[in-house]
């Protein structure tokens, strides 16, 4: 499911229009991803499923006429690099469809209810409304202000003790300890379901603009084997056990309400699956980069301690915004519409795939402003612009838990900062297709002042 980074290409676009160096001061940088704002460049993929997979790609509800030339048309990949594009697109309620983190190879006709992060339209808006509170501010400090002080101060403390640590199991178990009392995963221990959704994410590579996701046959059997064993274990050993509990006795979290909406175990578990992949291991791979980022950075990091939490806060939006752990969101076109860019205009089709660079749009100079490159928090911006760009989406699918994944990352920060940890290895980066994101191995911090 990940690979390690390429080589530089010079003759690359800059996306910022800034002039300085592409790369700036980002860890993540893809410098084979770099081109124009806004253009199509291959002939794309459609939606998967059992016919592709077996006898080629095929593009349900692609227009299958001509264009607008009368030319034969084969549905394309747009890549959108520009904020306003992007934004554009990202916040269109009707036309287009999730087409991201796989959603398009689960079969709709097979659940009860489409789990949140992948289904559109209004059933997906009544979702969100309806588990909103269990992401809201006020509900988060209700529910988990004490779970984050208290497995911070536990975490960092056996580390410590232990004179150092690998900061990705560190942040790993943390951010599933906090996020699974919100869920209703609370009736296995954390050290083995953390290790179960580690293994959930073990995939092979995927490229959503090719066809058949430019896997091979032996290739989605592989990803049959890794994913199956895996889940069926998430399924048996936290997932189940976690509905029986609720059954007898209902909390105030996202399982008690989906038994309450008459959900099915399968519709939980897929919904259970789709909350780690996109809050509990995202996370933990924001709190890595988030801690090497102000490690490295002296200044930083005095005026992160020093902060309140609003100044913290604003920091970490800086941060992911530079640092985004989803790099691409991408939307199926479901009817046609034009998308305004520089130097054209995308006349995009149904049946089309809309690849949104996060990276890149989250960097636009036009936007952005000087230096979009370095982090800056407060920097100044348009009205309506997020201070973490597109890191959480936009529109109908941004994320509900923003606001979870700052406050949390700004508690176990502020601890692990405190107790003065330096940087023993430097972690490496890796490429993980499935969630469009990078992964960080093998980042340990020490506490040589705090070993007797």
């Amino acid at each position: 499911m990940s690979r390690d980074p390429t080589g530089s290409d010079d003759a690359r676009a800059d996306p910022t229009g800034s002039g300085a160096d592409p790369a700036g001061s980002r860890r993540s940088d893809r410098p084979e991803e770099r081109g124009c704002p806004l253009h199509s460049d291959i002939p794309g993929a459609g939606p998967l499923g059992l016919r592709s997979l077996l006898r080629g790609p095929r593009v349900p509800g692609a227009d299958p006429g001509t264009d607008r030339t009368g030319d034969a048309r084969v549905p394309r990949v747009w890549r959108i690099r520009s904020h306003p594009a992007a934004r554009e697109v990202l916040r269109r309620r009707e036309g287009t469809t999730q087409a991201g983190f796989t959603a398009e190879a689960i079969p709709s006709g097979r659940l009860r209810r489409h789990p949140i992060l992948l289904s559109d339209g209004p059933g997906h808006d009544a979702q969100r409304r309806a588990v909103g509170r269990f992401f809201s501010p006020q509900g988060i400090e209700r529910s988990s202000a004490e779970t984050m002080e208290r497995e911070a101060v536990r975490l960092v403390g056996e580390a410590v003790r232990e004179g150092g640590c690998d900061l990705g199991q560190l942040a790993l178990l943390y951010s599933v300890a906090v996020s699974r009392e919100i869920v209703g995963l609370t009736a296995s221990p954390l050290e083995a379901m953390s290790r179960r959704l580690v293994r959930l994410q073990r995939q092979p590579d995927v490229d959503l603009t090719r066809p058949r996701w430019g896997r091979s046959l032996p290739q989605w059997a592989l990803a049959a084997v890794r994913g199956l064993g895996p889940l069926a274990a998430f399924h048996l050993r936290d997932v189940r056990p976690a509905i029986r509990r609720r059954r007898r006795h209902p909390a105030d979290d996202v399982i008690s309400h989906l038994l309450d909406q008459g959900a099915r175990g399968a519709d939980i578990l897929v919904e259970c699956v789709t909350y780690a992949s996109a809050g509990m291991i995202t996370t933990r791979e924001f709190l890595v980069m988030a801690c090497w980022r102000l490690l490295d950075d002296e200044a930083l990091r005095t005026e992160f301690l020093a902060g309140d939490r609003e100044e913290k806060a604003a920091i970490l939006r800086e941060i992911i915004r530079l640092e985004p752990v989803v790099g691409h969101l991408y939307r199926r076109a479901r009817e046609p519409f034009d998308v305004s860019g520089c130097p054209a205009s995308a006349d995009v089709r149904p049946g089309d795939l809309i690849d949104v660079h996060v990276r890149d749009a989250n960097a636009d100079a036009q936007v952005m402003g000087e230096d979009p490159l370095e982090i800056r928090p407060h920097r100044p911006l348009p009205r309506g612009v997020s201070p973490a760009g597109f890191s959480f989406g936009a529109g109908p699918h941004r994320c509900p838990g923003e606001h979870l994944a700052i406050t949390e990352s700004a508690v176990l920060l502020e601890h692990l900062l405190d107790a003065a940890p330096r940087l023993a290895c430097a972690p490496e980066i890796a490429w993980d297709d499935v969630v469009a994101g990078y992964r960080l191995h093998g980042m340990r911090v020490e506490f040589p002042d705090r070993v007797a």
